[in-house]
């Protein structure tokens, strides 16, 4: 399983394209896998028959573990299967001729000689893994991994962190020092276990009647069963670690949205040759964003847990709902772009995520994200932040709002805007001098591209 990334672990077969027993080419395509951001070919890395399948489709196989092998009809490959695969070495009818076989792809060099060194008892350990239960409190020596060779990597501790109950610094010090059991959930914000929760040993001995009769089972048929993998998967790890690990506020506010409407119209009607025809709302609030950001470094930033790192230029995610689940391709240096170029880049990278062709080098680097879901009629929402960016602007839709206009009171049509931060490092007035700069900048739209 080749890598697809630093930050990728394991990738998921979708499907075989060729089968045991199969006449390969150099580079022809063995199989489709999917990463946690899109779907990628493996070719075949020599020319022969397919002697082996190591894994079936639906399996989540950890990067650098052999999925298949490659030789001549008759070898032996068995020695090549790797630990926890699916599926036989199956080989050919032999041939009278061998020629060396050549797995795909070759094990990690690396991990047999890093576990050679653990205690016995214990499981290795990824680097990431290890920097990760030291931020979350984990033992990640005690768990159980998930990786090659029974390696514990970051997925692990996660799962174990998620698992872990959340106690305020009393409680936890009552726990250390011994008998007080843990109840199933406190009475503290978010569920948090407060030293009042806590209870002696002896009484959470005692068995206990449930105060709610247990729930019915449904019937077979009227459930479907989806398994939690690929993008999915990482969605959920995602969203709750962020919320998790950061301090979010929103911000709602609107913007003018009337010359926005009026440039969106004449660039509807302009003449096909200029190329704006398809210029959309979200393209110039894309475009107003990346032309305000530069103005409020604290907004384009990243938040490393024990630095902050501002950006001069603007690299933009852009939300998109794909089939998969969603991703946020980025738009780099968006901030330098004219409007067709913005327009065009968020398009390309929409449509190659959509289509499952976007490359894992786009969907990382972003420095401040844009989600809209104005176009389904949300006026009002709290974006989930991105981490490590400190900032996310979800975009509402268009609603008439009440101003006065000499002496009189006029509804005009404005467009919702809504600020996640994570105030953790990023205050709310210099937050709120930010949507309200955007909110000019919308309003003065015209102004904006003259300038």
């Amino acid at each position: 399983m080749p890598k697809a990334g630093n930050s990728v672990e394991s990738c998921i077969i979708v499907e075989w394209k060729k089968q045991v027993g199969d006449v390969v080419a150099v580079d022809d395509v063995l199989c489709e896998v999917e990463t946690d951001k899109a779907t990628m070919d493996v070719p075949a890395p020599a020319a022969g028959s397919l002697l082996a399948i190591f894994f079936k489709a639906g399996d989540d196989v950890p990067v650098m573990t052999n999925i298949a092998a490659v030789g001549q009809p008759g070898e032996e490959v068995s020695s090549l299967a790797p630990a926890g695969a699916t599926q036989g070495a199956a080989a050919a009818p032999p041939a009278p001729q061998a020629v060396p076989v050549v797995a795909v792809p070759v094990p990690d060099p690396v991990a047999a000689p890093a576990s050679a060194a653990l205690p016995t008892g214990s499981s290795p350990v990824s680097p990431r893994a290890r920097t990760l239960a030291e931020r979350k409190g984990v033992d990640a020596t005690t768990l159980a991994g998930t990786g090659p060779s029974g390696r514990v990597i970051e997925r692990d501790v996660q799962a174990a962190a998620a698992g872990q109950p959340k106690l305020t610094p009393v409680a936890k010090a009552m726990v250390a020092e011994g008998g007080f059991a843990l109840p199933p959930q406190g009475s503290g914000p978010g569920g948090r276990i407060m030293s009042k929760d806590l209870v002696k040993e002896a009484a959470a001995a005692l068995p206990s009647t449930p105060s709610t009769p247990a729930p019915i089972a449904a019937a077979a048929d009227e459930v479907e069963i989806i398994p939690l993998k690929g993008i999915r998967k990482v969605i959920a790890e995602r969203m709750l670690n962020s919320l998790q690990t950061t301090a979010q506020l929103t911000l709602n506010a609107s913007a003018d949205a009337r010359g926005l409407q009026a440039l969106r119209k004449r660039l509807k009607e302009s003449p096909e040759a200029l190329g704006l025809r398809g210029i959309t709302i979200t393209d110039l609030v894309l475009l107003a964003a990346a032309r305000t950001l530069p103005s409020f470094p604290s907004i384009n930033a990243l938040f490393t847990g024990d630095a902050i790192q501002q950006h001069k230029r603007v690299h933009m995610g852009i939300a998109v709902d794909t089939p998969r689940g969603l991703m946020v391709p980025v738009v780099r240096g968006a901030d330098g772009l004219t409007l067709r170029q913005l327009s065009a880049e968020a398009k390309r990278l929409a449509t190659a995520c959509i289509e499952g062709k976007v490359l894992p080098d786009e969907l990382n680097g972003g420095t401040f994200t844009v989600t809209n879901l104005g176009h389904l009629g949300i006026e009002s929402f709290t974006p989930v932040l991105n981490p490590p960016q400190v900032a996310i602007l979800g975009v509402c839709n268009i609603q008439p709002k009440p101003i006065e206009q000499d002496g009189q009171v006029i509804f005009a049509p404005h467009i919702g805007l809504s600020l996640t931060i994570n105030h953790q490092v990023v205050d709310g007035a210099p937050a709120a001098r930010f949507v309200q700069a955007l909110c000019q900048a919308i309003a003065q739209i015209d102004l904006l591209l003259a300038g």
